[in-house]
């Protein structure tokens, strides 16, 4: 790298174009501020618009309630970023930038062209007509002194320095490192005092021992219309509907994302052992009924038959039954009755996270006061997905990194104003 360049000074600088980030810059400019926008990327957004490769998800509409226990544990904690910008909210900003939105069968709200990319580009050119300024290829290193008034920078040129008075940190997570998000700032902000903790994958697929012979004919099929009980602390399973996807190397879908945390979770408490997860392969069946159908008389029929006849167990919920269930256990109805209803599956180790939808850990909410600054480190704001929260798909993730960037930037706001 080529020698220091000279020492640059901006107002505010936002590290980080994501929707966080841009939502603290909109947020600062509107109250006056100069913002100064640095990203390591060539361009801003990368991974709002690969979220919006299959339809952009923007939020979801269910009531408020339902909507804010999605986040789980750190629901407390993004009360207070949706009681200023929820759902509606967001809905509303859309329509400002000219998209219009829908509501989809599921609940869930989408521009009305599916598209991340228009919306973007309207946001940006606001964001630059309201005076933000950009500085792509810039990755921020951390500070160059005890304080926290002066970043580095390495950029083509060289490594950069920046005065600011304040700086909104929105660096994201630790998924898909590809699009800008790798994790590097926590070691940063720990070394300064700063609670962290280490990011885990969210929303994610998991390894599962296959046999070749399972993984080389079902890798690739969708498992529908099953059910997935994850033991609770009473021991009793809580089960939730919905499907799934077979791969070669275990199981991931939209069914096994929602119930991400607390399996990634038991299988960190296991040691490494793994954690076991019941799937209920005809879940429009009663456990009578599924008995009463196995112990039906079939003839000549071979048991796959007579499964498929009577349960319609095929292709691969017949050849999961077969992967799990012993020779003995097949042999004995009853037992193979019961197993349909609650099938164990032993999962092994969540996907690495650099290829998982999005990551829990980060900054601590208790290193945050109301305004969303460091408590170590005045003048520090934090937003986004490197805040210590998770949620589900749906536009929960979203919603909250804008509710977060639009707190933080106000909050950058009242702390440079009790400083005038």
């Amino acid at each position: 790298m080529s020698s220091v360049e000279n020492i640059e000074s901006v107002n505010v600088a936002v590290i980080g174009g994501g929707p966080a980030g841009l939502m603290a810059a909109e947020a600062l400019a509107a109250g006056g501020a100069r913002v100064d926008v640095f990203d390591a990327m060539p361009s801003v957004g990368r991974k709002f618009l690969m979220a919006g490769k299959g339809g952009m998800n923007l939020t979801h509409s269910e009531p408020a309630d339902a909507f804010l226990a999605r986040y789980g544990a750190r629901s407390p904690n993004i009360a207070p970023l949706l009681a200023r910008f929820d759902a509606g909210a967001l809905r509303n900003w859309v329509h400002g930038l000219g998209v219009e939105t829908f509501v989809g069968s599921s609940g869930r709200v989408f521009p009305t062209d599916m598209k991340a990319a228009p919306m973007l580009r309207a946001w940006l050119h606001r964001l630059r007509a309201s005076g933000v300024t950009f500085h792509m290829r810039h990755r921020w290193l951390g500070w160059v002194e005890e304080g926290a008034s002066m970043s580095r920078f390495a950029t083509p040129s060289g490594e950069k320095r920046v005065r600011h008075e304040a700086i909104v940190l929105a660096l994201g997570g630790a998924s898909w490192p590809q699009l800008g998000s790798d994790g590097r700032a926590l070691p940063v902000l720990a070394a300064r005092g700063v609670p962290v903790r280490p990011f885990v994958p969210s929303n994610c697929g998991f390894d599962v021992a296959w046999s070749e012979h399972f993984s080389s004919r079902f890798a690739g099929a969708p498992l529908k219309s099953v059910a997935i009980g994850t033991p609770r602390v009473d021991g009793a399973p809580d089960w939730r509907i919905g499907e799934c996807l077979i791969t070669d190397q275990g199981i991931e879908g939209s069914l096994i994302y929602a119930l991400s945390a607390p399996i990634r979770d038991r299988i960190a408490e296991s040691g490494g052992a793994g954690a076991t997860i019941l799937i209920d392969l005809a879940p429009q069946f009663s456990v009578e009924r599924v008995r009463d159908e196995v112990l039906h008389p079939r003839g000549a029929r071979s048991i796959s038959s007579h499964l498929q006849s009577r349960l319609h167990l095929t292709g691969v919920k017949a050849g999961l039954l077969r992967e799990c269930v012993s020779k003995d256990e097949f042999a004995d109805l009853d037992t193979l009755a019961a197993r349909i209803k609650a099938l164990p599956l032993r999962l092994l180790r969540p996907r690495p996270i650099e290829e998982v939808i999005s990551s829990a850990g980060g900054v601590e909410f208790e290193a945050l006061d109301a305004r969303s600054m460091l408590s170590a480190l005045p003048g520090v704001f934090c937003a986004g997905e490197m805040l210590d929260w998770e949620a589900p798909t749906g536009g929960y993730l979203l919603t909250a990194c804008f509710a977060s960037g639009l707190v933080a930037g106000e909050g950058a706001l009242a702390w440079l104003a009790e400083r005038a």
